[in-house]
């Protein structure tokens, strides 16, 4: 009997199934208490189990609950409670609409290296998150990345991970896990135990799925697949590009030979051209929309444009001093301001930097403020009040512009600190700090801010790097979206970054 409709606890109304394990089925359900939608995974119990075999699986139902909540991360699912259905446990965890990475590989194939270090990366961060909490996942794989319709990456199915001071639940001689992420070190010996560095292999294992479309120990058998990760070397590299020395770095056979995870994170974040991480809330997993910085009068006197819509949707923004001052004309736009000054142009010609990346469908555009960028195919050129120029692509909704800017003092983190509540707060209805931070660009000292804010008919995100050539002179790229698009579109901000170069500002 389905069930589907049945009622979980007497609170939480099982509407959909939308995915099934080894040791449980997950269901979008309703919470008819607090009318919100969650997932509850509900217990296999295999028939002819024995009743300490039975009871070791409700353990690890109850453990997968409490290490997951162990964890405070936005990278990491979330887990609300565990409840009892007819004698089983069952976890009642947030409800994220997303795809698998494993799905997603099968439907595309092989990512762009761009984007399997995005995915990587937010990886990275849970794992790094999870052994903070002495966690170990111990099933770190594609199937249990979730990869959200909103651009959230999730890693989630704590079932078999293991806390720190606690005993193993597996018998003398049995290995849990999926055996094509088992590291070496776990198949070598039963004795060894598991450690941090355990998880990472299997994460460069799933980087190297993610970028060569097969895996890197795939043969005929589990026992010739087991035998290959132990002993034999994987089958070189080919589209991993700038990750490669990430996957090769944690592909080593030896655990303490291996990258450890904040490495990791750093060369991945240069890979991804957007090192801003650390994505570790104080208090809770949503990303950290904090607003101490105290305000400014007066901004500052650069502009720069947000947002831009073709046809009968022309819609502009403009920024000064880290304020976002609408340019009244769309069906988004949301008030008027304007005052406003031009941005300065360089002083020097900046010095060429490393040849651009221009991935498959992108084309180089040779800005005249001294930097080019990788622009996706299709998008349009389009002049901004001002005389400055954007990208928009064949929506009119999603736009990037790149250009020099004047920045009051050399910080831009702080510059945007400054201006921030008096401004931008103050001027644009729903704005809400994702993230500001101090980062680096190829080296040197960089700004990233992510922030969402209203339209008038949706929500929007936006993204921006900040940083300076040899001469001092200040450059910005920027992406803006609709937020229920950004995972979609935030690869073009990445790759714009990562393919950016200084140019001859003639």
């Amino acid at each position: 009997m389905s069930d589907l409709g049945r009622l979980v606890a007497g609170r939480y109304l099982l509407v959909e199934r939308v995915g099934s394990g080894g040791m449980g089925t997950v269901w979008r359900a309703e919470d008819k208490l607090l009318g919100r939608h969650v997932a509850v995974k509900k217990l296999h119990i295999p028939p002819h189990l024995h009743d300490d075999e039975v009871r070791t699986l409700h353990e690890r139902t109850r453990r997968e609950a409490r290490s997951a909540a162990r964890i405070t991360h936005p990278n990491v699912i979330v887990v609300h409670d565990v409840v009892d259905d007819e004698g089983l446990p069952c976890i009642v965890m947030e409800y994220v609409p997303s795809a698998t990475l494993s799905d997603v590989l099968k439907r595309r194939g092989a990512l762009p290296p761009h984007e399997a270090a995005r995915v990587g990366r937010a990886m990275a961060a849970a794992l790094r998150a999870a052994h903070n909490a002495g966690v170990l996942h111990r099933d770190v794989k594609p199937g249990n990345v979730l990869l959200a319709d909103d651009g959230r990456i999730v890693l989630t199915d704590f079932g078999i991970a293991m806390e720190s001071g606690t005993s193993s639940l597996t018998k003398s001689g049995e290995l849990i896990g999926s055996i094509r992420y088992l590291a070496p070190e776990r198949l070598r010996s039963t004795s060894t135990g598991p450690g941090p560095a355990s998880d990472l292999w299997a994460l460069g294992a799933t980087l190297y799925q993610a970028v060569e479309g097969r895996h890197p120990f795939q043969r005929a058998t589990p026992i010739e697949t087991a035998y290959a990760i132990a002993t034999d070397p994987y089958e070189p590299l080919r589209g991993a590009g700038d990750l490669a020395p990430v996957i090769e770095g944690l592909l080593l056979k030896e655990p303490e030979q291996r990258m450890d995870v904040h490495e990791v994170e750093r060369r991945l974040g240069d890979v991804t051209a957007t090192r801003t991480a650390p994505l570790d809330p104080p208090t809770r997993p949503e990303p950290v929309r904090d607003v101490e910085a105290p305000g400014r009068k007066g901004g500052g006197n650069r502009r720069r444009t947000v947002l831009w819509a073709a046809s009968a949707v022309v819609l502009a923004t403009c920024v000064a001093g880290g304020a976002l001052w609408w340019v009244k004309g769309g069906a988004d736009a949301a008030g008027v301001h304007t005052s406003r000054s031009a941005a300065s142009t360089p002083s020097a010609s900046p010095s060429p930097s490393t040849a651009p990346v221009v991935p498959a469908g992108y084309h180089l555009v040779e800005a005249d403020t001294g930097i080019s960028v990788p622009v996706r195919d299709g998008w349009t050129r389009k002049a901004l009040p001002g005389g400055e120029v954007g990208y928009i692509d064949r929506s009119g909704l999603v736009g990037l512009r790149v250009n020099v800017v004047q920045f009051a003092g050399s910080d831009p983190v702080q510059h945007w600190r400054e201006t921030e509540e008096d401004q931008t707060r103050r001027d644009n209805p729903g704005y809400e700090r994702v993230r500001m931070t101090k980062t680096t660009f190829r080296g040197e000292p960089a700004g990233y801010w992510e922030f969402t804010f209203d339209g008038r008919a949706r929500k929007y995100r936006a993204a921006e790097l900040a940083f300076a050539g040899t001469d001092g002179t200040q450059y910005v790229i920027y992406l803006s979206a609709p937020d229920a698009q950004w995972g979609e579109y935030r690869p073009a901000f990445d790759i714009a970054a990562n393919g950016a170069r200084l140019t001859s500002a003639g």
